[in-house]
């Protein structure tokens, strides 16, 4: 059960965990910094054993934001409360940036009035043995934040490498202070506070992103993508969606193209069981939509073949770097009374650089200058994932 990372349940019991041991840790860190501090007269001892309070409160936060998280849905939130967790991250990212710059400031205030420090074989052991225990809490959180895949988790390991490497420059200062003379306290409490608020900075960025929607890993949709063709009948799929709603909480939708001449039943049955193999396999609902695809319409097959050609002349005009790609799907010819209509969406990179007007401008153009008198509609998506050039996206391509 315990190695079931996906759970809900025994994400909550991770977070649980490492909550209470971090509390635990950082309050005695902090009473042995603060009783160090106090002896040493050391500003940048003092500073560092308040920062393990604040961490304490880090660990609250992680703890209490785990318990919320792990609630079930309900009528105001039917898709739970999985997000809370991003939030308990950026709570921590904060708390980080406030001590970075209390500490920062208490550090200048020291350069300015510099006193010399008391020196002691016990202030020199509390030290290190807080680097040791910071060290191993930086291992263990982040051993079980890349298990669980936790922003708050990793964000609090950040936090627990930030605090080892500060309080070896405290540990540095007191020796160089102790050994030459030459007060450095302030100096080195200032560049440990901007350590320290470039971690909160990297911690915050982390958290942020998945409460603004970032892109899905490209992993994630190369397996999505993976089983949906797996299965006979399913000849493209496009169109994926991918909603966070907390770890362990992810919606998908995806449009799956089938033959045009399926039984209906039947392929309304395949793509039922598919949906629950996503479910079972990548722990994840999802919606598919059947996208019919004529394969026996020769006229409409030629003419996407065109529209690829059109497609590959445009992407050797536009000076580009890296590997990217332009495709279409969705592509029908609708025979009226009077005219045919040509439909298709184009799925373009976001760093395409010519404007969605311009690109349905040329195609449109092109079509019509080849098929007088037909009528040509292109929808253009923004493809929302990232590594196009490993996507799959029909078989055969």
């Amino acid at each position: 059960m315990y190695k079931e990372s996906e759970n809900v349940k025994v994400r909550l019991g991770y977070g649980m965990l490492c909550g209470i041991v971090g509390i635990v840790l950082n309050i005695l860190l902090f009473a042995g910094k603060a009783m160090a501090g106090v002896i040493s007269g050391s500003i940048a001892i003092t500073a560092d054993a308040f920062n393990n309070l604040s961490d304490a409160a880090s660990s609250l936060i992680t703890l209490v934001g785990f318990r919320m998280a792990g609630q079930k849905a309900d009528q105001e939130h039917p898709f739970g409360h999985g997000r809370i967790e991003y939030i308990a991250g950026l709570l921590v990212s904060v708390l980080i940036l406030v001590c970075a710059f209390e500490l920062f400031k208490s550090s200048v205030e020291k350069i300015i009035h510099p006193r010399e420090l008391v020196f002691s074989p016990l202030i020199v052991g509390i030290l290190i043995v807080s680097i040791l225990v910071k060290c191993y809490m930086f291992y263990y959180n982040r051993q079980i934040g890349r298990k669980i895949a936790s922003a708050a988790m990793l964000a609090t390991a950040t936090d627990s490498l930030s605090d080892a490497v500060a309080t070896l420059m405290v540990l540095l200062a007191t020796l160089v202070g102790h050994i030459s003379g030459v007060q450095i306290d302030g100096y080195c409490g200032a560049l440990v506070a901007l350590f320290i608020c470039y971690a909160g900075y990297c911690a915050a960025r982390d958290t942020i992103s998945p409460l603004l929607g970032n892109a899905p890993d490209p992993e994630f949709v190369r397996q999505v993508q993976e089983l949906v063709l797996q299965h006979e009948g399913i000849l493209g799929v496009h169109d994926l969606v991918v909603h966070d709603y907390g770890p362990g909480r992810v919606f998908l939708s995806l449009h799956a193209e089938v033959p045009a001449d399926s039984e209906l039943l039947a392929i309304h049955n395949l793509i039922d069981g598919i949906e629950h193999k996503l479910r079972d396999t990548l722990h994840c609902n999802a919606v598919i939509h059947m996208d019919p695809v004529c394969l026996d319409d020769e006229e409409t097959l030629m003419l996407k073949e065109e529209v690829k050609g059109y497609l590959l002349e445009l992407m050797s005009s536009i000076p580009h770097t890296g590997i990217w790609s332009v495709s279409t799907h969705d592509f029908r010819l609708v025979r009226e009374a009077d005219v045919t209509k040509v439909l298709f969406d184009v799925v373009v990179p976001y760093h395409f650089t010519m404007e969605d007007e311009e690109l349905v401008g040329i195609l449109g153009q092109r079509i019509v200058e080849k098929h007088p008198g037909c009528q040509v509609e292109i929808e253009v998506d923004r493809d929302n994932h990232k590594a196009l050039e490993d996507k799959i996206y029909s078989k055969g391509d």
